[in-house]
């Protein structure tokens, strides 16, 4: 394992992806990058668990580039997977970034965008490959994909891609690749189906564990209200009154992110709204107008939990708690990246006590009760409540978290 004081340069990093590292931002070397890098480099197989915001982008982007320049050009040798449109173009960004000066290049294939501008990207023979799994599996029967020469799969935010029900896909994509390869799988938790992919996909691997399975960031300082269905807008509107941070808002459907954006927009809000049912340029700007700040708020679905890498998010609303505890995890860690600190606060109404004490049960501890917030109904409230204290000091009762887990339907 690395140390702290670790750099690029002593991970094994050449010189020429030193000089894009620094020109891009990377000074020091994350846990999970000091910890995966070198085994990567050494085209060892690698399982990588690490909290959101941590740099698992560059734990296998930086490795990918540098053994991708001793390859031959003319063909890609490089699959990167992911479950979202977003984060294809955040990872496509980063190699952009990186690559440059070792004139490695990269296309997107992802649905959404248009096919024939896609084999037109495929035409300038990439040397990576960055692609949701329906669209590839498009290409590939159509002929247009063939994985024949891939000699590295990358598998990242692995669990989304179960959640969002992407394993069938996964298989025949792994069924389409080179049994001799090396393997990077990358998640920020470790459910049981997950292991039992990485088990198909990975050989003798490194295990890198840079923190338990669904620790938050400690940066992060969360919180819940207690209110009704009609009260969450007024709610949140008010919670944007207090104070300027730019705010990203979860709901858990599509026409409920519509409906909160308008309401929010007249009430003089700069918004943006994103969700599966907005074309790929939509989606874009609305990325692009949050980063700019040109909208202070977001309203997103969980398709963009793991989609937005912007930095300096200073509040996480989950207007409506998720519909499974991991996606918890992944939401609150929008913000508070790379050592940064943020808020997270939650709304809970009677009929989300399940999906509380489920979020509670997977972080090993209660959330606190938010300053202003009414202690719930003793009838939701186990035998045996546990005491939450607030972030100003006050207490309150809180179910206990239960025994057994809880999931919802499948992420939209």
């Amino acid at each position: 394992m690395q140390t702290a004081t670790s750099t690029f340069n002593t991970l094994g990093v050449s010189e020429s992806l030193l000089r894009d590292l620094t020109k891009a931002g990377f000074i020091n070397p994350t846990a999970i990058q000091q910890q995966a890098i070198p085994y990567a480099l050494q085209g060892r197989d690698v399982l990588g668990c690490a909290q959101t915001g941590t740099g698992k982008t560059g734990a296998f982007v930086i490795p990918l580039i540098e053994r991708l320049a001793t390859m031959p050009k003319g063909q890609p040798h490089a699959l990167i997977l992911v479950p979202t449109r977003e984060l294809a173009i955040q990872v496509q960004g980063v190699i952009d970034q990186l690559g440059r000066s070792m004139r490695i290049f990269a296309t997107t294939i992802v649905g959404g965008a248009d096919m024939q501008a896609q084999v037109r990207g495929l035409r300038q023979r990439p040397d990576i490959l960055v692609a949701t799994p329906g669209r590839l599996l498009d290409h590939m029967w159509n002929g247009t994909v063939n994985l024949a020469s891939m000699k590295i799969l990358v598998l990242d935010e692995a669990d989304r891609m179960l959640d969002m029900g992407f394993a069938p896909q996964i298989n025949q994509i792994l069924e389409a690749m080179p049994e001799e390869r090396q393997t990077l799988l990358f998640s920020a938790t470790m459910p049981a189906d997950l292991n039992q992919l990485a088990r198909a996909s990975v050989k003798n691997p490194i295990s890198v564990m840079v923190a338990k399975p669904a620790t938050t960031v400690a940066g992060v300082t969360q919180a819940v209200h207690h209110t009704t269905h009609d009260s969450k807008a007024n709610l949140l509107v008010s919670l944007l009154g207090a104070d300027k941070d730019s705010v990203l808002v979860f709901t858990r459907t599509k026409h409920r992110a519509d409906k909160l954006g308008r309401v929010l927009g007249s009430a003089g809000h700069k918004v943006a709204v994103i969700h599966g049912n907005r074309s790929l340029s939509q989606r874009r700007a609305a990325l692009e107008g949050f980063k700019r700040g040109t909208f202070r708020v977001l309203v997103a679905t969980d398709i963009a939990a793991r989609g937005i890498d912007v930095a300096n998010i200073g509040h996480v609303v989950n207007f409506d708690l998720p519909n499974c505890p991991e996606d918890y995890v992944h939401r609150i860690g929008r913000t508070a990246r790379m050592h940064a600190t943020g808020k997270a606060t939650s709304f809970v109404t009677s009929e989300d006590h399940d999906q509380l004490r489920a979020i509670e049960k997977l972080l090993g501890k209660s959330v606190p009760l938010a300053e202003g917030s009414p202690v719930p109904a003793a009838s939701h409230r186990s035998h045996q409540p546990v005491h939450h204290r607030s972030a100003h000091g006050r207490t309150g009762g809180r179910p206990q978290a239960e025994r057994g887990s809880w999931r919802g339907a499948s992420p939209r």
